[in-house]
């Protein structure tokens, strides 16, 4: 195995915001390369830090990585959207800290054979967790012009859905679309050259898209986020790192609910549907990375960091 290469994004803002008491539970809901993970476990003594992915690289890694705090690690392979039930399992009731990384690994990009990237040829993979049956090939293959319209066009934001989607259908008539490089190249045709010359990578929005899709990414964010700030021990943090605008926009709203839940009309001189606030917002707009990281390090570019208190 490649060795599991992630520079962990704002790592001095996430620690100082989860404010890690050494007693206390923290649960890293995407482990990755175990970055955050390690700062997280060298803070605590009596307290135990429970680490999730579903990456099988990322899991292998993260075990070797956090060998020395054997003592207060648990690591679980499996997908954040079960952490409550996996909590539930080790009689956690309540956690002091939540840690999500939403990036894309760098090793999971520049690891070829995982299908990530649209630089590299390798089959049509991108799954987070290989023990899944569907890939990457399954969606591009198999989906209709208009579900593939959708996704592209919702997941992946881009103005050329519509025709590139025809142009996967058009091409994929003739023989399935197997590669990384194969979907790359139908992608760039489909989209006017004078913008090809200007954007980044054509393909970028696309396989952003694809990745979203197969690996349920915004669905499992949406679902899971309530469930894990009714996790929180109060003063407990919720620190989440997105990185496009789709993730971030289900983050923003899931806090600004828990702050104010209230459902009754604007009108109401009361509320009366006894909704609580859970606890409250603490970065009112996000946290980003400093010129210094941005320029170490380009894929930090995107991230933002968002920050919630529980009650």
């Amino acid at each position: 195995m490649a060795e599991f290469k992630h520079r962990s994004v704002m790592l001095d803002e996430t620690i100082e915001g989860l404010r890690i008491l050494p007693e206390g539970i923290y649960a890293d809901g995407t482990l990755g390369g175990a970055g955050h993970s390690f700062e997280i476990a060298k803070r605590l003594t009596s307290g135990r830090l429970i680490g999730f992915d579903q990456d099988g690289d990322a899991i292998a890694a993260a075990t070797e990585r956090l060998k020395p705090f054997r003592d207060r690690v648990t690591i679980i392979r499996n997908n954040y959207e079960n952490m409550t039930a996996e909590l539930d399992g080790l009689g956690i009731n309540k956690v002091n800290g939540i840690l999500l990384d939403l990036g894309v690994s760098s090793y999971q990009l520049d690891t070829a054979e995982r299908g990530f990237s649209y630089m590299a040829d390798a089959p049509l993979d991108m799954r987070m967790d290989d023990r899944t049956e569907e890939t990457a090939a399954d969606i591009v293959n198999n989906y209709s012009e208009q579900e593939l319209f959708r996704i592209i066009r919702d997941y992946g934001e881009d103005r050329f859905a519509k025709n590139i989607a025809k142009h996967i259908v058009m091409k994929r008539a003739e023989k399935p679309i197997e590669t990384t490089l194969e979907l790359s190249e139908i992608v760039k045709g489909a989209i006017p050259a004078k913008v090809r010359a200007t954007g980044g990578h054509p393909a970028k929005r696309t396989f952003q898209a694809i990745r979203i899709e197969l690996n349920r990414e915004l669905n499992v964010l949406s679902d899971s986020l309530t469930g894990m700030i009714e996790r929180l021990a109060p003063g407990g943090r919720f620190c989440i790192i997105t990185f496009h605008s789709l993730e971030d926009r289900i983050v923003k709203n899931a806090f600004k609910k828990a702050e104010n839940p209230c459902t009754c009309p604007p009108s109401f001189p009361m509320c009366v549907c006894g909704k609580k606030p859970l606890g409250k917002v603490i970065t009112t707009k996000p946290i980003v990375p400093g010129e210094e990281e941005m320029k170490e390090n380009p894929r930090a570019k995107s991230a933002k960091l968002r920050i919630f208190e529980k009650y």
